[in-house]
C-alpha cells in the first residue's frame, strides 16, 4: 500500500513540472526592451556548518556543488511563502520542490554511517529564501556611490564580508527614506536540498532584467566596467531599484513592505542577519550609475510585483 502511495505522488509531481516550466518561461521572458545596465555582489557556499569540503563549494554566483545529502522522508517539507507577494518568487521555489520531492522518490544519493564511520554533522532541515526590492527615484545618487564603494571594498569570499556587504547595502538604503517610491517583499521556506537551486534561479530571474553588469564582486571576484556618462537622469521620472535576495538560517519574523514603516523594520531586521546564519546572499541594482536611466514604464514592466509606498 505504501508503495502504491508513494508511486501515485511520484507520477503526480512528475506531471506538475512540465505545466510549471511552461509557465515560468512565459513569465520570465517578459522583460523591457531597453533594460538599463547593472551592478550586483555577492556570494555565499551552501553547505552545512563546519562540513569538511570535498572538492569544490558551493554557490559562487550560480555554480554549483555544495552539500549533497540523502534523500527527503515523510512528512514533506513544503514550502511556506510569506507577505503575499504572490509573484514569480513562489512559482520558481514550487519548480525547485517539485524536483526536489521528485528526486527524492527516485532514491537519493546518501547513505547511513555503518562500520562505526563517524556521522556527517548535522545539516539544516530548512532554508528561508527572501527576497526585497525597493524602488527609489533617479535622485538617490549616493545610494548608487555607495553600492559602487562597496562592491570596490567588500570580501564575498566568506560569510563574514558577505554579513558585512548585507549590513551595510540595507543600512545604505535605510538612509534614504524620503526617496523611497516602491517595494516589494516575498518569503519562503524550501528544504535545505533544494536551497541552492532555489536561489540560483531567483538570482538569474533578476540579472536577465539587466543587459549588462558594469559592477561585479560575486565570491571574491571582482569586475569594474568603463562606461562614458550618457547624460543625467530625471529625479522625478526614472527610478533605481535594489533587489536583496537572502538565503539564511535564520527565524526572524521580517514585516514585509506593504508601508515604508514595514519596510523600514524589514531592512532592519534582515540587515541584522548574523554570518553564522547567512548561507547566500546577492545584491543586484539598476540602473549602475554611470548615465542609464529606468523609466516608470521600464521598471514596471521588468518589476511588476512592486506596489506604491
Amino acid at each position: 500500500m505504501a508503495v502504491s502511495n508513494q508511486s501515485w505522488v511520484r507520477r503526480l509531481l512528475s506531471g506538475l513540472l512540465v505545466p510549471l516550466v511552461v509557465v515560468s518561461l512565459a513569465l520570465t521572458t517578459v522583460q523591457p526592451a531597453d533594460a538599463a545596465r547593472g551592478g550586483r555582489m555577492g556570494g555565499g557556499s551552501f553547505r552545512a556548518p563546519s562540513m569538511p569540503r570535498s572538492g569544490g563549494g558551493g554557490y559562487r554566483g550560480g555554480a554549483g556543488g555544495g552539500y549533497r545529502g540523502g534523500g527527503i522522508g515523510f512528512p514533506f517539507l513544503i514550502p511556506i511563502f510569506g507577505f503575499g507577494g504572490g509573484g514569480l518568487f513562489p512559482l520558481l521555489m514550487l519548480m525547485v520542490i517539485a524536483g526536489v520531492l521528485v528526486n527524492a522518490f527516485r532514491g537519493g544519493d546518501g547513505a547511513p554511517a555503518i562500520g562505526g564511520a563517524a556521522a556527517a554533522p548535522p545539516v539544516p532541515s530548512k532554508v528561508n529564501m527572501i527576497q526585497v526590492q525597493v524602488g527609489l527615484l533617479a535622485s538617490a545618487k549616493t545610494l548608487q556611490d555607495d553600492l559602487r564603494t562597496l562592491a570596490a571594498s567588500s570580501d564575498t569570499s566568506n560569510s563574514t564580508g558577505l554579513q558585512r556587504l548585507l549590513q551595510e547595502s540595507t543600512l545604505a538604503l535605510l538612509r534614504q527614506p524620503e526617496l523611497w517610491v516602491y517595494a516589494n517583499a516575498e518569503s519562503g521556506t524550501v528544504p535545505f536540498n533544494g536551497a541552492e537551486a532555489t536561489f540560483n534561479r531567483l538570482s538569474m530571474n533578476e540579472r536577465s532584467k539587466l543587459d549588462a553588469e558594469l559592477t561585479s564582486n560575486v565570491g571574491g571576484r571582482s569586475l569594474s566596467t568603463p562606461s562614458s556618462s550618457i547624460g543625467e537622469a530625471d529625479a522625478t521620472s526614472e527610478f533605481i531599484v535594489v533587489t536583496l535576495l537572502v538565503a539564511s538560517t535564520a527565524s526572524a519574523s521580517l514585516k514585509g513592505a506593504s508601508t515604508g514603516e514595514d519596510l523600514r523594520q524589514t531592512l532592519r531586521i534582515l540587515g541584522s542577519t548574523a554570518s553564522s546564519e547567512l548561507m547566500a546572499l546577492e545584491v543586484i541594482w539598476q540602473p549602475e550609475g554611470r548615465g542609464d536611466v529606468l523609466s516608470a514604464e521600464e521598471l514596471l514592466t521588468a518589476y511588476p510585483n512592486l506596489q506604491h509606498l
